[in-house]
């Protein structure tokens, strides 16, 4: 639950924070290049950010370790 609080805060915090900055900037990437609000821009860059902080954390917490690893390499012969 706290977890929750903790991510909506932060939700808006940057919300807030992106809404006081909405000037349009002009945003370049490889061959692209567009102008947007930066509101937005900030807004989808911190959700960005969020999401691959948690698909890396899944992918960290849910790894096999090497324990478990070597015990389905060598099966227990008894």
């Amino acid at each position: 639950m706290a977890t929750i609080i903790i991510l909506l805060m932060v939700l808006l915090l940057v919300a807030v924070f992106s809404v006081q900055n909405a000037v349009p900037v002009a945003i370049t990437f490889l061959f692209w290049s567009f102008e947007a609000s930066l509101a937005i821009v900030i807004f989808l860059s911190a959700i960005g950010g969020m999401i691959a902080g948690a698909i890396i954390t899944s992918l960290i917490r849910f790894k096999p370790s090497a324990k478990q690893e070597s015990k389905k390499a060598s099966p227990d012969i008894s």
